[in-house]
């Protein structure tokens, strides 16, 4: 079972004050006066312009995920007008998709995987077979999320409740520089919802309330929002979200032990528009979040984790969006985590290496803060007869690491220090008939310190893409092909450059600080193509496709090795235990390439989308040899079908997905996944939801957590069941 209190006597307190907070804001807007209440024509869940859907009900040409326009990006493009691979995923797709964790949330995005260990509320992304310490840039509301934790498996993990987000934009690869330094292997932006999602331009306040049950796990979700409008220029939204899950089973049958979790998230959220033309947005989103590790199937350590994110985002445009389209945004995320020990525990000194044992009740801390301020200022102009968006604009983000507890706890092996990494960039897309052309130059530099060690070191990454829009026949029209040149840097981490000590338990042996380390940088080369077409065979359907090839080479690629004492040369010492050492190095390089596409037909009667993902990569170390890459993920393939009956107000669908083992993991195997869903409107006021997750109970393995040291499956079949009423007035 997991863990079912909030933590530590003291920690108590702490999560009722929130509840109640939470529950008040809620409240607030839940519980305004009835007297001026009208019934609903729509639930939050199907939220449209009804505009729209009355003029427009069966045209599906601007409405498929690709046509929706990228909250990441700088100059308001859609997915389909990219010259990069973009995708989209929106509020519906996660209503129907009912997720628990963020990997549901990202089902079907070519080039994109989620490694999660048994605890289901914490995740790391891979983009291209690249992730963790910062390589993939993971940003909720313009905050980027940076905890760290050095264990086995994924090393970089992110905290945030599915329930509060309407809608996630991807962009592959290191075309997305110009949205923080590091992120050669691409971004993951999660917007959270706004007032807007839940307010119809005749209330005055609104809400929705949630309840869920999940047979895996006999899990409850319970979710509440409220909404008010102040005024046409003010709006607030509140939401509060509950999940207590027990221990799931693999789809062998077998309890996977330490899988239960419980965890309270939050929203506050509040939108000003001071004039006309300028918009301000001040959000928190927090987290309490509590589980039990589990060490050889066995109740190890209790584990509580308090989240905060703090955003605000300013935008001001002149009445054009002509020469001033200016965004400020400036955040802070704090995430502490405690893991206290439930019994004593026979480890190594961190220090000399001889057999300690660590009682029970120690407590090691974790202790990440992290300062983001982004500017930036796209300016929309013409110079004979060629337009211009020229964007320009700069960054700062600072991690400030602080770890602590009993001697031989965990927390010793992750670093405190602190890092900055700052860029600037100017970036100018050229269109030209036919013809666009996309320039543009980052500036990055990073400094890292501790009370022994300090680094530095900066670079300029330039960027180059071609489009060409060739055909004029009606069939053509919508035929783009595209090439890109993109270079991005990233600096080591605090964990890469100074993490030392012995190994703490099993077995001991050395780690060893590398203040040499080199930053990466990552070379690609992309070759893609849009298309979109509507009126195919019959008017108003759409279809929209996206394809890329690439081949991305990162030079002086940091991963952990092993050395041996016996080689004089590794400057690994003899000393108590095995004969090694671990120590992050720079390789040569890493070679990774592949092929993406993404692709949606929807005729307003029904919907199809198929997508597929093939990523191989290797390391190449200074002496020329190769090595399989660990973190290449699973070959995809995924078709998607939903059928829209009764006025549009029963969705029936399901999805299919194969996945290929990758090259050298000595874990994962080919397996197929297939899941079926079911959305019902059963009045304006009550929306009715079912899913079946892996129907046909596969017992499989995420490849990514092939370095961990036990074989971990995930979930068999799993049946959702939820209610969602909505009302306002």
């Amino acid at each position: 079972m997991g863990l079912v209190n909030w933590g530590r006597p003291t920690d108590r307190p702490m999560a009722k004050e929130m509840a109640a907070l939470l529950a008040g804001a809620a409240a607030i807007a839940l519980c305004m006066p009835a007297a001026k209440a009208q019934q609903a024509t729509q639930p939050a869940a199907d939220q449209q312009s009804d505009q729209t859907k009355k003029t427009d009900q069966k045209s599906a040409g601007d409405s498929t995920l690709l046509d929706k326009i990228l909250v990441i990006s700088r100059t308001g493009e859609t997915a389909i007008q990219s010259l990069a691979s973009a995708s989209h995923v929106d509020k519906e797709q996660l209503e129907r998709r009912m997720a628990t964790r963020p990997n549901e949330m990202l089902l079907g995005v070519p080039g994109v995987a989620v490694q999660a260990d048994a605890r289901r509320v914490s995740s790391s992304i891979n983009i291209r077979g690249l992730q963790d310490f910062g390589r993939v840039a993971v940003i909720v509301d313009g905050a980027r999320q940076d905890f760290q934790r050095s264990d086995h498996g994924t090393q970089s993990t992110f905290y945030v409740d599915p329930e509060l987000i309407k809608s996630v934009d991807v962009i592959r690869g290191p075309v997305a520089n110009t949205y923080g330094s590091g992120a050669i292997g691409g971004v993951v932006f999660f917007e959270t919802k706004d007032a807007g999602d839940f307010l119809k331009p005749e209330e005055t306040w609104a809400g929705s309330l949630t309840g869920r049950y999940e047979t895996n796990g006999k899990g409850w979700t319970t979710s509440a929002s409220g909404a008010y409008r102040f005024d046409e220029n003010w709006d607030v939204l509140g939401n509060i979200v509950y999940r207590d899950y027990g221990d799931y089973k693999n789809g062998g049958g077998d309890t996977v032990a330490g899988t239960g979790f419980d965890v309270l998230s939050g929203l506050l959220k509040t939108t000003i528009r001071p004039t006309e033309n300028s918009e301000l947005k001040l959000g928190w989103i927090g987290s309490k979040d509590g589980w039990t590790e589990t060490s050889g199937g066995v109740p190890a350590n209790d584990v509580d984790l308090k989240s905060n994110t703090f955003t605000a985002r300013y935008n001001i445009t002149d009445d054009a969006k002509s020469w001033l389209d200016l965004h400020i945004n400036a955040s802070y995320n704090k995430t502490l985590l405690d893991l206290t020990t439930l019994f004593p525990q026979n480890r190594f000194d961190p220090t000399t290496g001889l057999p300690v044992v660590l009682p029970a009740g120690s407590l090691s801390t974790f202790d990440v803060g992290t300062t983001g301020i982004d500017i930036w200022n796209t300016s929309r102009f013409e110079t004979a007869g060629i337009a211009h968006e020229l964007t320009y604009g700069g960054d700062w983000v600072g991690d400030d690491v602080e770890t602590g507890g009993t001697d031989g706890g965990d927390s010793f092996y992750t670093p405190s220090g602190k890092r900055n990494v700052s860029g600037a960039y100017v970036q100018d897309k050229l269109t030209w008939e036919w013809l666009e052309v996309i320039t543009g130059l980052r500036y990055d530099r990073y400094s890292l310190k501790e009370s022994e060690h300090e680094t530095s070191g900066d670079r300029l990454s330039p960027r180059i893409t071609v489009g060409v829009s060739p055909f004029e026949s009606a069939d053509l029209a919508g035929l783009q092909f595209y090439g890109t040149y993109a270079e991005g840097y990233r600096s080591p981490s605090l964990t890469e450059t100074l993490i030392s000590g012995n190994h703490p338990a099993g077995v001991t042996f050395p780690f060893l600080p590398n203040p040499n380390l080199k930053p990466e940088t990552g070379k690609t080369v992309e070759f893609g193509v849009n298309y979109k077409q509507n009126d195919i065979f019959e008017g108003g359907d759409a279809l929209r496709l996206k394809a890329a090839y690439f081949n991305n080479n990162v030079e002086d690629y940091i991963d952990g090795v092993t050395l041996s004492a016996f080689d004089p040369t590794s400057g690994c010492p003899f000393g108590p235990g095995i004969p090694i050492c671990f120590q992050y190095q720079n390789f040569a390089k890493a070679k990774i390439n592949g092929f993406e596409l993404e692709s949606v037909y929807d005729a307003g009667w029904g919907y199809a989308g198929f997508s597929a993902s093939i990523v191989n990569g290797h390391t190449i170390s200074y002496e020329g040899e190769r090595a399989d890459l660990a973190t290449i993920p699973s070959s995809q393939v995924t078709a998607q079908l939903g059928l829209r009956f009764l006025e549009d107000r029963l969705t029936v669908g399901g999805e299919v997905q194969y996945n290929g083992k990758p090259k050298g993991n000595p874990v994962a195997k080919d397996y197929t996944l297939v899941n079926a869903f079911a959305s019902y409107q059963a009045t304006d006021n009550l929306r009715l939801d079912v899913r079946a997750d892996n129907l046909f109970e596969v017992k499989y393995t995420n490849p990514l957590n092939a370095s961990t040291t036990a074989v971990l499956y995930e979930p068999g079949v799993t049946l959702k069941l939820a209610a969602t009423m909505r009302f306002g007035g």
